[in-house]
C-alpha cells in the first residue's frame, strides 16, 4: 500500500519611494569582515520562511508523466477559470516516476474572483485539510484556500520544498505548512524615467516578485528626467517628454500588459505621478504647467514646480487624474509630494504676489501645502485612496483618515521618530527608509536590510498595526535593463523575509544559508541574482 503525502499550504498570500531621494543618510546596518556560517537549514531552501513548518523523513518521488494539478472537489474556482488553468500548466514539472500523482486546489469563496484583480481587502485567510482518505488509489496533497489570490504563493511554496538526489530524482517530504504574511503591503518601487525599462525587464522581475511573495508593484513611472506614459488625454507629455516617442514609451497596450501580467501573480500595480517636483519631463508637453524661474526681474528661461497659483493647472491634472483612475484598477494612487525646491517658486514675482493674497507670508511649504490639498481633493472625486511621501505629512496638509504615509528619510532613528509621530496621528503607513537598494556597498549589505524592522520604534501595540508594511526601492540613476535585475535580487528578498515572516525569524546565519539556495534557485529559473558570497549554484546561470 502506498504511503500518502500529508503536505499542506496554508496561505493568508495576499494583502498584498522617490527618485534617488538625495539623502544619503538612510540607514543601512553593515558588517565588515564577517563571514557567514555554511550549514543546512533545517527548513531547506523555503524563502521566505512560512509563519509555522512541520517536515517529517516520509519522502516520495514526484511524477513529471502523471502529476497534475487540478480543482478539488468542491472548489468555487473550476475549469472555466482562466487564471488557475493557466497556473497549473505553466507550474513545475515534475521528472521522475514515483506515487504522488495530484495537486489539489481548493477555493472555498462563494465569489471565486477570476476575472477580479488583488486588493488591499483581500481575504487572505486559508485552512488546512487533512483528511486523506476519500481517495485510496491516488496520493495527493491538497492546498486550500478562502480565497482564490493566494493559490499562486501556494503552489510557489510546494515548488520550493521539492528537492533532486544525485541522479536527479525530484522528490518532497511530508510537510506540513501553515502560512500567511506578516504585513498586507509587501512592495518593490522600480523607477523607469531615470532609465527607461523595456517591457520584458519588468515582466521578468514581476515574476521574480511572485516567487518572493511581494505583491505590490510601485510603478514610478515618471519624473524630472521623462516622461514615458503615453496618456490618451495628454499625448503630448510623452511625445514631448520621453526619451523618444515611439521606442521610449509605455503606450496603453503595454500598461494593460503589465496589470494583467501581475493580476495573474496576485500583485497589486500602484503607479506614481509625483508633483509638484519631480515634473520637469512634464512641462516639456503641457504649456504653462510649470513655474516659470526668475533672474532679477526677467524670467531666466527655466523652469521650477508645477504652478499652483493658476486654474488651468488644476484643469489639466482633474483630467489627467481621471484618465489615470481609469486605467489603473488599484484603489490607491501614489501622488509623491516629495522634495518641492522653493527656489523658483520665490523668484517669480506673480507667485510672490499670490503667497500676500494668501497671507502665506514668507513660509513657502503654505504654497505646497495650498497645491497639494487641491490635488488630493481632484484625486478623492476619482474614488481614488491615496499614498502620499512624508514630506505632506510633515507639512500639515489636511488628510484623508485612509491615507497611507510613505515614510523614505533620514537615520535609522529619525525614521523610527517619525513611524511613531505619523501612526500616532492615526495614520497607515508604509517604510523605505532602510531598504533603498539604489545603495550599494562592498560586501553583504542584504543583513542590513534584513534586520530593519518597520515595528521597530518606540509606540502602542495600536500604532504598530497601522504600519501595513513597506517596499525595498531601486531609483534609476544607475539602474536600467542591463544591471537591473542582479542589483535588485536576492537583496529584495532579504525585504520580502522581513514582511512575510514572523517577527521573531531573525537567525542571520539560517537565513544565509536558506537565501543561498533560495538565490540558486532564482539563478536556475533563468533569473540573474547575484551571489550573497563565494559559492557556486548546481545549475549556474546560462546567460541571454
Amino acid at each position: 500500500m502506498s504511503t500518502t503525502l500529508k503536505f499542506t499550504v496554508l496561505l493568508l498570500a495576499l494583502g498584498f519611494c522617490q527618485g534617488l531621494q538625495h539623502n544619503y543618510d538612510n540607514y543601512i546596518e553593515e558588517e565588515e569582515g564577517v563571514e557567514p556560517v555554511s550549514q543546512a537549514s533545517k527548513y531547506g531552501s523555503l524563502w521566505p520562511l512560512p509563519q509555522k513548518v512541520q517536515t517529517s523523513e516520509v519522502s516520495l518521488k514526484l511524477s513529471g508523466f502523471s502529476f497534475k494539478i487540478v480543482d478539488a472537489k468542491g472548489s468555487s474556482a473550476g475549469p472555466s477559470c482562466s487564471l488557475l488553468q493557466n497556473a497549473y500548466r505553466s507550474s513545475l514539472l515534475f521528472l521522475s516516476p514515483s506515487p504522488l500523482t495530484e495537486l489539489q486546489v481548493w477555493i472555498t469563496s462563494p465569489d471565486s474572483e477570476c476575472d477580479g484583480f488583488p486588493s488591499v481587502t483581500s481575504d487572505e485567510s486559508c485552512e488546512s485539510v487533512n483528511d486523506f482518505q476519500e481517495l485510496h488509489l491516488i496520493n495527493y496533497d491538497v492546498c486550500f484556500y478562502f480565497s482564490l489570490f493566494p493559490w499562486f504563493l501556494g503552489l510557489e511554496t510546494f515548488s520550493q520544498l521539492v528537492y533532486e538526489d544525485e541522479y536527479g530524482a525530484k522528490s518532497i517530504n511530508s510537510t506540513a505548512i501553515s502560512d500567511f504574511p506578516r504585513f498586507a503591503h509587501r512592495g518593490i518601487l522600480l523607477d523607469t524615467s531615470r532609465h527607461f525599462l523595456p517591457i520584458k525587464v519588468i515582466l521578468a522581475n514581476l515574476e521574480t516578485m511572485a516567487m518572493n511573495k511581494f505583491n505590490v508593484f510601485h510603478w514610478h513611472i515618471v519624473d524630472d528626467q521623462s516622461f514615458p506614459y503615453l496618456s490618451r488625454t495628454f499625448p503630448q507629455l510623452s511625445q514631448q517628454g520621453s526619451y523618444h516617442p515611439y521606442t521610449h514609451v509605455y503606450t496603453p497596450a503595454d500598461v494593460k500588459m503589465v496589470i494583467e501580467f501581475a493580476r495573474l501573480r496576485g500583485i497589486r500595480v500602484i503607479p506614481e505621478f509625483d508633483t509638484p517636483g519631480h515634473t520637469q519631463s512634464w512641462g516639456k508637453g503641457q504649456p504653462d504647467l510649470l513655474t516659470p524661474c526668475y533672474s532679477g526681474a526677467e524670467p531666466s528661461g527655466s523652469f521650477g514646480p508645477v504652478n499652483p497659483i493658476l486654474n488651468t493647472t488644476y484643469d489639466f491634472m482633474k483630467q489627467f487624474f481621471m484618465e489615470v483612475s481609469s486605467v489603473f484598477p488599484d484603489a490607491y494612487v501614489h501622488l509623491g509630494g516629495d522634495e518641492v525646491d522653493f527656489t523658483c517658486w520665490k523668484s517669480n514675482p506673480d507667485i510672490k504676489k499670490f503667497m500676500d493674497q494668501q497671507g502665506f507670508g514668507q513660509d513657502y511649504s503654505k504654497l505646497e501645502s495650498f497645491y497639494i490639498q487641491k490635488l488630493l481633493d481632484i484625486v478623492t472625486t476619482t474614488k481614488k485612496g491615496y499614498m502620499i511621501w512624508q514630506e505632506v505629512f510633515d507639512n500639515g496638509v489636511k488628510l484623508k483618515p485612509d491615507t497611507i504615509i510613505h515614510v523614505w528619510k533620514g537615520t535609522q532613528q529619525q525614521y523610527q521618530n517619525e513611524m511613531a509621530n505619523v501612526t500616532s496621528s492615526g495614520y497607515q503607513t508604509l517604510l523605505s527608509t532602510p531598504w533603498y537598494l539604489n545603495r550599494i556597498s562592498y560586501g553583504q549589505d542584504w543583513r542590513g536590510h534584513y534586520k530593519a524592522d518597520p515595528q521597530d520604534f518606540k509606540g502602542t501595540e495600536a500604532q504598530k498595526k497601522l504600519v501595513i508594511g513597506g517596499e525595498a526601492c531601486l531609483w534609476g540613476e544607475y539602474v536600467d535593463g542591463t544591471n537591473l535585475t542582479p542589483r535588485l535580487w536576492p537583496r529584495a528578498s532579504a525585504v520580502a523575509e522581513r514582511l512575510w515572516s514572523a517577527k521573531e525569524v531573525t537567525d542571520i546565519n539560517d537565513a544565509f544559508n536558506r537565501l543561498s539556495m533560495h538565490r540558486c534557485r532564482m539563478v536556475e529559473r533563468g533569473i540573474p541574482a547575484e551571489p550573497l558570497f563565494s559559492s557556486y549554484c548546481p545549475r549556474e546561470y546560462k546567460g541571454v
